[in-house]
């Protein structure tokens, strides 16, 4: 449960924050230039928006497609007081939060933005988190929308008392998990530190050893490819390039557009950016069961365009939940899935939530999280592209920066509780 006064805090937080956001071309963003080769600041900083192909035989055999290039590596940071178990979070607004304000790390900010590059206010707590930490997690973020960007995901442990603005405030970690029951209120950045600090269980006896699963990637990497190459946005297939937006010929995937953006809380009052706008509902689920009274969660193996290795997902994982049936770029096996699990209302969730994508780089982006547990006697006849994985592997994979960030969330979710 929740304090009243952290609910309190929360709705007047909404109150006092405020933003006006207002859809500009691409073409006439402030401080941003649009040529035939790429979208990006005058600065040459923060991210620009580049163009590539992709040739791979994993489902598809090759599209074209924008995407984000950002080469720094940010930093999310949450600082725990070690003696009341609490977490520091800040109620923040991005341009892209469909709610406007969520819940998120005591830190979020790349290196431009702590750079002071847009010439605004300095970002808090940022000394905090600059040295070497014990607790420090390199991870990935979205493969399909970012190439090959990666964020420090750092747990800072303290005994110090901390003064914060009213902005800040401190969180207990079962007011954390209640607040993951409400729709698109916790930011998905606050999930992305958390997932990385689970702790291990006592008893883990999985089905498949560690030996096992690297067998496994290693027939898939050989069975699968994908290779990309940078090419002008001007020259991408299948997708029209305009002074207002970029967007698929078919309207599928995602688009580039335009905000101006007015804010009375950020480093900067004024600014204008690209964002990513997507489909408006997503699907990101797991499939677990118990065997040798360990859970175990069915995963995939997968390649993605912003990475360059393979990498683990979740059970199924689609941009547009809606159209599900129609993508060339999900299975048979994950549209039966989708069909006789994920979206039967006989089933019995346990998680069931909408939060969004990070309002930052992508506009009104929503994923439906969704858990399902396995009944002993229910049997899946998987595919070689699945493994079942335990508990305490999942955590181990994760340090190993090998979990993609669908499944890496969803893990942090179901397990907030055993976070450090």
């Amino acid at each position: 449960m929740i304090s009243i006064n952290s609910l309190n805090w929360i709705r007047k937080q909404k109150i006092k924050q405020k933003i006006k956001i207002k859809i500009n071309k691409i073409s006439k963003l402030d401080k941003w230039k649009y040529d035939k080769y790429m979208l990006f600041h005058v600065s040459k900083k923060f991210f620009k928006i580049i163009g590539i192909n992709i040739k791979t035989n994993f489902f598809k055999k090759g599209w074209d497609q924008p995407i984000i290039q950002q080469n720094e590596i940010g930093i999310l940071g949450i600082i725990k007081n070690i003696k009341e178990n609490k977490y520091l979070l800040q109620a923040k607004i991005e341009p892209g939060n469909i709610n406007k304000l969520q819940l998120s790390p005591t830190l979020q900010a790349t290196k431009s933005n702590y750079s002071i590059v847009h010439g605004g206010k300095r970002v808090l707590f940022l000394n905090f988190f600059l040295g070497k930490q014990k607790f420090k997690s390199i991870q990935s973020e979205q493969a399909f929308r970012y190439y090959n960007k990666n964020n420090a995901n750092i747990l800072l442990n303290t005994n110090r008392k901390i003064d914060h603005s009213n902005q800040f405030k401190w969180f207990k970690k079962d007011e954390i998990f209640w607040l993951l029951k409400k729709k698109n209120l916790i930011n998905m950045d606050t999930l992305s530190v958390f997932s990385c600090f689970i702790k291990k269980r006592s008893l883990d006896l999985p089905v498949n050893n560690s030996k096992d699963i690297k067998r496994w990637i290693l027939n898939n990497d050989k069975k699968y490819y994908l290779k990309t190459k940078i090419k002008a946005i001007s020259d991408l297939k299948d997708w029209n390039i305009t002074k207002d937006k970029i967007i698929h010929k078919n309207n599928n995937f995602f688009s580039i557009i335009g905000l101006n953006i007015i804010s009375n809380t950020r480093e900067v009052k004024k600014w204008s950016q690209p964002i990513i706008k997507g489909k408006d509902m997503s699907l990101a689920g797991f499939i677990m069961k118990d065997f040798n009274k360990t859970c175990h969660y069915l995963c995939r193996y997968i390649l993605k365009p912003g990475s360059n290795k393979s990498t683990i997902s979740c059970t199924v994982n689609t941009s547009d939940i809606k159209n599900y049936k129609k993508l060339n770029t999900l299975s048979n096996f994950q549209k039966k899935i989708i069909k006789e699990f994920f979206l039967n209302k006989k089933t019995n969730f346990i998680y069931n939530n909408i939060l969004s994508e990070e309002g930052g780089r992508f506009y009104h982006s929503q994923i439906n999280y969704k858990a399902i547990y396995l009944k002993s006697n229910q049997n899946l006849n998987k595919p070689n592209s699945y493994i079942w994985i335990s508990q305490n592997q999942m955590i181990e994979l994760i340090r190993k920066r090998k979990i993609d960030i669908e499944a890496r969330l969803l893990f942090g979710i179901l397990n907030i509780k055993e976070t450090t």
